[in-house]
């Protein structure tokens, strides 16, 4: 004899309180690497229903790199193909550190619909919307570096640090680009529209990427702007790509490069994730 189930009757207080406290031990708490990892699935999820956010990753790396190119290497090495060879880990490193900043204004857009509210009542890791966000964005990342690195070769760049070489270099470039989102996401607990994180963003990536050694040798320009570009934790990203990818190891940039990665985390976390505790 079988008995049926109403499933359309409302559920009464009783069912209810059987239901939460049915017998059998309860499901364990999800961790911290699960929990961000499912937000950075969450944040493919997003590329992957909107396909057209991928366009800055793939069409501005091939304008730059031509157009960058074409149009100055001529002049400044006497040849494109000879240009190429010192732009191309430049122009990668240009090209993963300008992205970043839709970081924060993805992160900008949520918060404005309410879905980080959501996140903080769940009962997880509280990093970890964050930590998975950026996580997400370093699929971006790699798959701008690919890009670049792909329409470099085909225009006659040639890496003497061979496969290991250029390997490392985008370890190193997304390891450092990780670390710099910490700062659009602050911008993005702070602002209150997606167009003031873009503008903020863009007036502080602007002087890091063009005031620095990624187009031309710093020995070129005056001693006042040479004491900014020595110090800009961004010549020190390219030099230490530029040597990776000749097949050198340069120790000096790529600490320079962990302090900066390090400072950026410890002080550009914190602060993130206080402001994403009070954000209402």
């Amino acid at each position: 004899m079988t008995t049926s189930t109403d499933y359309s009757a409302p559920a009464t207080p009783k069912a209810i309180a059987d239901v939460l406290h049915a017998p059998g031990p309860r499901p364990a708490r999800a961790g911290a690497v699960t929990t961000s990892l499912t937000f950075g699935h969450r944040a493919l999820l997003k590329i992957k229903h909107v396909p057209e956010q991928l366009f800055d990753v793939t069409m501005f790396p091939i304008m730059f790199i031509l157009m960058f190119t074409y149009l100055f290497g001529g002049a400044l090495a006497g040849s494109p193909r000879e240009y190429v060879q010192f732009l191309l880990p430049g122009i990668l490193v240009q090209t993963v550190v300008m992205i970043t900043m839709y970081t924060g204004l993805t992160m900008n857009k949520d918060i404005e619909k309410g879905v980080f509210d959501r996140f903080r009542s769940l009962p997880i890791w509280r990093p970890s919307p964050l930590v998975g966000a950026l996580l997400g964005d370093v699929v971006r990342y790699t798959l701008a570096s690919i890009i670049v690195m792909i329409v470099g070769l085909l225009i006659g760049f040639r890496p003497s640090g061979g496969l290991i070489g250029v390997v490392l270099s985008i370890v190193v470039l997304l390891v450092f680009s990780f670390s710099l989102s910490w700062i659009w996401t602050m911008l993005a607990m702070m602002m209150r529209t997606e167009q003031a994180v873009m503008g903020v963003s863009m007036f502080i990536l602007f002087p890091l990427t063009f005031v620095s050694n990624i187009f031309v040798d710093p020995e070129t320009m005056p001693g006042w702007l040479q004491a900014f570009v020595n110090v800009n934790p961004i010549s020190h990203l390219v030099t230490a790509i530029r040597g990776l990818m000749a097949g050198s190891f340069e120790l000096g940039d790529l600490a320079a490069v962990g302090i900066w990665c390090a400072i950026f985390i410890v002080i550009f976390g914190p602060l993130s994730m206080r402001l994403y505790n009070r954000k209402s």
